[in-house]
């Protein structure tokens, strides 16, 4: 038996299978009025995402635009889960190609410099593992680096490592001094403690 075959044979909670599980998830997700369920409806996908075993059924439960859509909301539960699970989803080749044709390197690109800790540090991370040959030059835009210039210098370690990769591994001189002398507002905005 391969993984996927073991996995289909083992059923969940009550007998239902992983497929009928996630899309019970989904649909309470999409149903319940309730932010405490919400967000631990989240938290469960986000966790599933972590599993490559997971990926077709994400796929086809279009639990990848649940994700996205969160983004564009103002519950940080929930935009932090979202933002998990689509970090989570970024090494599955056909899950970054949509994410990234989705728009979700913009909505991504806009939770850099979120006050939450941990927000800011998904969306940097998220946006390394989006990172490929066609996609590099739609993330390494002056807006982008300009925002990830930030943290080079942050007392929090983990800002400071993710930045130097994203600038030494992706960015080119040139595009860094571009976006240094480019005069976003990003400046006034409170870095994340």
């Amino acid at each position: 038996f391969s993984k996927k075959e073991q996995l289909l044979v083992k059923t969940g909670h009550d007998g239902v299978g992983r497929f009928e599980y996630l899309q019970q998830l989904v649909e309470e997700f999409n149903k319940t009025q309730s932010y405490d369920s919400k967000q631990q409806i989240l938290a469960n996908l986000a966790n599933f995402a972590y599993d490559p075993i997971n990926y077709d059924y994400i796929r086809d439960l279009n639990i990848v635009d649940l994700f996205l859509s969160q983004l564009s909301g103002n519950k940080d539960e929930l935009l932090h889960y979202g933002l998990t699970g689509l970090c989570n989803l970024s090494s599955d080749p056909t899950c970054k190609e949509y994410i990234i044709k989705s728009n979700g390197v913009f909505l991504i690109s806009q939770q850099l410099l979120h006050r939450n800790v941990e927000i800011a540090l998904n969306a940097l991370t998220t946006l390394i593992f989006l990172i490929t040959p066609e996609s590099q030059a739609s993330i390494t835009t002056p807006e982008i680096i300009n925002k990830v210039l930030h943290y080079q210098n942050h007392q929090n370690i983990r800002f400071k490592n993710l930045s130097t990769i994203f600038l030494e591994d992706f960015c080119t001189p040139e595009q860094i001094d571009c976006a240094k002398k480019l005069s976003l507002d990003t400046c006034d905005i409170p870095l994340p403690n």
